[in-house]
């Protein structure tokens, strides 16, 4: 029984790794196209592009990893059941279920380390991937000066170059134009040629300009009229200074990052979920005073009463106290018309006020419910992922037992639809939550929901020995109906 197990494991093991790495890669490819246009020309360094891969890949392991799981299970067993191995462990008497206890408990495993991985490394992954990602995409291109184009990049300057030399250093024909003073040309330096080189921290570019004339326009009022004084200066040889610290890539603080929802633990989620709620309560206790207030402030005296008697039928005053009880109690008096008048608007401005509180208090409370579901998104995604797992290979293994085919073609085939299927299924119950059609508890697990019930009938029926992918039993089937000649 022993050999048996490590026969399997050792069957399971290895495609399963290679199926990983495989999915990743490719996830990984789709990210960095994702992102090329922001990479391309800004001069990063390689080890900034493989640590921004190394983080990316471990983001994408929760997508990864149940395909990894499907697709290995089926090609092991589908093996297996294709050079009638599985038919050889039956005959002596090892049922299906006793095949597949080791990677029952190999998937257990993974299904754990699935669960501490979301818990402890995806977060902090998705914190370093998130940050970097937005220094990248945040810094500029890379120095790159090109002929009879204006160069913009340099803050405070515009350089243009009519021709460069072969090893790109000799410039001729160069135009710089200084806006560092004040807004405008008002500053221009032209020289015929020039040398283009950087300090030894490359901090700074430097232009050792030759033969050049320096252009210095300075406004001056004078009886409230402006009047422009241009100096020219020329110079055989200048040096010109660019400060290139905006080319560096500034690295953010995490900080900035750390409080979005799928860079949090579960303690951390389930804190924000309990805070969130304190708030909740505290603005709706708040909501409950105001209201209160305003409602004692709206109380009719009996001055108030008699503006309503004179206030049109349809009035929004006369509808929003028409219908209290004290109203008919109250004595009614005679009063002049504009108190009366002043007293309609004062409680209309008090309805006002509290429909405007009540709408804020409304929207401040939709927006906290979606923080909540975000929090509670996150917080059954650390679960579902790794029940998840389990319920993919319940799937594959006995997909793989019931047709019978390993290698690639038809277990890639398989486990691409039901992996889309499961994906979908997930997708639209993220959605529905987002939208508040459904708890957080049924929308993350609706994928489990719809596919635990498929787990099992497919292991059942691998379990008999059903041929429900054998094209040649349904054709038995329907031929017991078709009419005898």
């Amino acid at each position: 029984m022993k050999k048996l197990h490590k026969l399997f494991l050792s069957a399971y093991i290895g495609p399963f790794l290679v199926t990983l790495m495989v999915v990743l890669f490719f996830l990984v490819m789709q990210f960095l196209w994702k992102y090329m246009d922001d990479m391309i020309g800004k001069g990063l360094e390689l080890y900034l592009i493989g640590k921004l891969l190394f983080f990316a890949s471990a983001n994408l392991v929760p997508m990864a990893l149940p395909l990894a799981v499907l697709l290995a299970s089926i090609m092991t067993f589908g093996n297996f059941a294709e050079h009638f191995e599985l038919t050889a462990i039956k005959s002596a008497g090892i049922s299906l279920q006793k095949s597949m206890r080791p990677l029952i408990l190999f998937s257990l495993f993974v299904a754990l380390s699935s669960f501490l991985f979301m818990n402890y490394v995806w977060p902090v992954a998705n914190l370093k991937m998130k940050t970097l990602l937005y220094d990248i995409t945040h810094k500029k291109p890379a120095l790159e000066i090109r002929e009879k184009q204006f160069y913009k990049e340099i803050d405070g300057y515009i350089i243009r170059v009519e021709q460069k030399s072969d090893d790109q250093q000799v410039l001729y024909g160069v135009s710089i134009y200084d806006h560092t003073e004040q807004k405008g040309n008002n500053k221009i330096i032209r020289a015929d040629s020039g040398k283009m080189t950087f300090s030894n921290d490359e901090k700074h570019m430097i232009f050792e300009l030759y033969n050049g004339t320096v252009y210095h326009e300075n406004a001056k009022k004078k009886q409230q009229k402006k009047s422009y004084i241009v100096s020219r200066t020329k110079f055989e040889k200048q040096k010109v200074l660019f400060d290139l610290s905006s080319f560096e890539m500034k690295k953010t603080e995490e900080d900035l990052f750390k409080d979005n929802y799928e860079m949090l633990s579960l303690r951390q989620l389930s804190n924000g979920i309990d805070s969130t709620e304190k708030q909740i309560q505290n603005a709706s206790e708040k909501f409950n005073h105001f209201i209160t207030a305003q409602t004692n402030l709206l109380k009719l005296s009996e001055d108030s009463i008699l503006a309503l008697k004179v206030a049109p039928k349809d009035h929004a005053l006369t509808k929003n106290f028409i219908q209290l009880d004290y109203f008919k109690k109250l004595h009614i008096l005679e009063i002049n018309p504009l108190d009366q008048k002043q007293l309609i608007k004062n409680q209309l401005k008090l309805i006002r006020n509290a429909k405007s509180y009540a709408s804020a208090s409304e929207n401040g409370n939709k927006h906290q419910i979606s923080k909540i579901n975000r929090y509670k998104i996150e917080w059954h995604r650390k679960f579902s992922i790794a029940y998840m797992t389990l319920v993919l290979f319940f799937i594959g293994a006995p997909l793989g037992a019931i047709t019978k085919k390993g290698g690639i073609g038809l277990p890639v085939l398989i486990s691409v639809v039901f992996f889309i299927f499961y994906y979908v299924i997930g997708m639209v119950g993220e959605k529905l939550i987002k939208q508040g059609s459904l708890e957080a508890l049924q929308g993350m697990w609706l994928s489990s929901i719809v596919l635990t019930p498929i787990a099992l009938f497919l292991t059942y029926k691998a379990t008999k020995d059903s041929q429900i992918f054998n094209i040649e039993a349904y054709t038995r089937f329907f031929s017991k109906f078709k009419p005898q000649s």
